[in-house]
């Protein structure tokens, strides 16, 4: 284990309670909060020991705000996606034959994902499948958010001609 990685971990041990309070502050409950620490604590033992970190307490709870956000992300997305579900799936009854061509189309959609140019399937998944916003996307990748905005556009427009069979 790296020195950074080492530090880290004991730095995360003796700050705990705090994270914890952190990471339920940001996601407004404590269901999550232990699979939190428990990813920050995998994160924190793989951190590359080349260059020394500056301020380990400011990493870590950088990391730590990080890692709760993305988490909250995550948990709108599938409650959305579960309230979907409940809005228009148990009422909606397809028969046989549109349940096939909706798998057929699923299929054509998410084969033209996986054959996205780089860098618009990054950017794609980044913005629609982990929730980052255009703008932590540009700074993340060093590029404007024109550019992201074109990216991700380009992937819609590509999966549209997927879903409609072109």
């Amino acid at each position: 284990m790296s020195s950074n990685a080492s530090t880290l971990t004991e730095l995360l041990i003796r700050e705990r309670p705090a994270l914890l309070r952190l990471v339920r502050r940001i996601l407004g409950s404590d269901s999550s909060a232990e699979d939190v620490i428990q990813a920050i604590w995998f994160k924190a033992r793989g951190v590359d020991g080349s260059v020394a970190i500056d301020n380990p307490r400011a990493y870590l709870y950088r990391l730590t705000t990080n890692l709760a956000t993305d988490q909250g992300r995550k948990r709108s997305r599938q409650a959305r996606l579960l309230a979907d579900h409940y809005l228009w799936g148990p009422d909606e009854v397809l028969s046989t034959e549109e349940q096939a061509m909706a798998q057929d189309e699923l299929q054509r959609v998410l084969a033209a994902a996986d054959h996205l140019p780089e860098p618009t399937r990054t950017i794609f998944r980044l913005n629609r499948l982990q929730g980052l916003t255009q703008a932590e996307i540009a700074r993340r990748r060093g590029v404007s958010v024109t550019t992201v905005e074109n990216h991700v556009r380009a992937a819609l427009q590509r999966l549209a001609w997927a879903r409609s069979g072109r």
